[in-house]
């Protein structure tokens, strides 16, 4: 466990500085403290990590989004042109690893169906209010986990950090993000799935831009209707919960490597500085990597409460129970993990991208 400190970067006083700044005494005699972080920075670095991952990994947001829907889906089964791979990857007698490719197929299919029906800037739709959701979102989770991280360390484990203290941090973090950013993502969940297939066969939009979105919704479900799916975003909180205390556990290791090297006066070099930095961000790769395997169909089920009501005005799901009891009965077990694979193409490499950019700010600022 590693003790939570709350001062600047010192050395040992009693001895004269050196013309640098630095001190003059032995290397063994000096006493390395952390450098401290100022919450603001989590809350800039986390917003600048989000976007930088999002902006590069949005093609497959939108596939996966697709994928997740049963509008698109029921258009993807009645165009014939992926009858058989969504049939075959469903096949019960198919081994996992033929599935995982025709899953994988799947994807780069629809993404290069989208290119070519609908234009390159079809493959980034939904990526202004996916911003403008993922800046302030990630802002708040990064700034309410560490502050909170600290403050229940400080106040109810002697300032020590421990599994327990990241699980609590990570669910009030959840909490509090899901809840302020909701709308934004309702928004640009309908943004998404908007150009579907009228009854005469032909396409249409329902939203001009974000604001009609949010005036239509507004004025057709109320204020609950910005709301919908927060239930299930809330059930969410269990995957970034899970994904935190992975990535601090397995930073946990990579530091203790490094504090191993300091006590045996070994000096690190540019290079390792780089490649501790690359393990710590392939370790958050890892964790949304496990914490998606074992949570992954709340978010089949908060697309699904987030999609637009049916032509009669109505939503076809009641409820967080009532859609995963209705996906489970309509379309199998299989549909809760409808757009795994896109999915996983997406958020694996950008919580490499976010938690890198994130440490990397964070060190070069503290």
């Amino acid at each position: 466990m590693s003790k939570l400190l709350s001062s600047d970067s010192q050395i040992l006083p009693g001895a004269p500085p050196n013309p640098d700044g630095s001190s003059s005494l032995p290397r063994k005699e000096r006493i390395k403290v952390e450098q401290i972080t100022r919450p603001w920075l989590h809350f800039v670095a986390g917003g600048f990590g989000g976007m930088m991952g999002a902006i590069i990994t949005c093609p497959f947001d939108v596939v996966k989004t697709r994928l997740q829907s049963d509008f698109y889906k029921n258009q993807l089964k009645s165009g014939g042109h992926l009858r058989n791979v969504v049939g075959s990857s469903s096949s019960a007698s198919i081994g996992h690893v033929r599935s995982i490719g025709l899953h994988f197929y799947e994807t780069i299919q629809i993404m290069t169906d989208v290119y070519r029906v609908e234009g390159g800037r079809a493959l980034f739709k939904g990526l202004g209010p996916n911003l403008v959701g993922v800046i302030p979102a990630r802002s708040i989770n990064f700034f309410t986990y560490n502050t909170c991280k600290s403050a229940i360390a400080r106040n109810f484990n002697n300032g020590e950090e421990a599994a327990w203290v990241n699980l609590n941090a990570a669910a009030v973090a959840g909490i509090t993000t899901s809840t302020a950013t909701n709308p934004i993502w309702l928004v640009k969940t309908r943004l998404q799935l908007d150009k579907q297939k009228s009854a005469d066969g032909g396409n249409r939009r329902q939203y001009r831009n974000s604001l009609d979105c949010v005036r239509q919704v507004l004025q057709k479900e109320g204020v609950p209707g910005l709301y919908r799916g927060l239930t299930a975003s809330y059930l969410g909180v269990v995957e970034s919960s899970l994904q935190w205390v992975l990535y601090e556990q397995m930073k946990g290791l990579i530091n203790q490597r490094q504090k191993v090297r300091d006590r045996l006066g070994v000096e690190s070099t540019s290079g390792d500085a780089f490649f501790e930095w690359l393990a710590k961000s392939g370790s958050a790769g890892v964790a949304k990597l496990s914490a998606s395997l074992l949570t992954y169909p709340h978010e089949v089920v908060r697309t699904r409460l987030r999609q637009r009501p049916l032509d009669n005005g109505l939503p076809k799901y009641s409820g967080l129970i009532n859609c995963f009891a209705t996906v489970w009965k309509e379309e199998g077990f299989a549909a809760l993990y409808g757009g795994l694979t896109p999915h996983l193409m997406r958020t694996v490499p950008n919580s490499i991208i976010m938690f890198g950019t994130w440490e990397l700010i964070i060190n070069l600022f503290s």
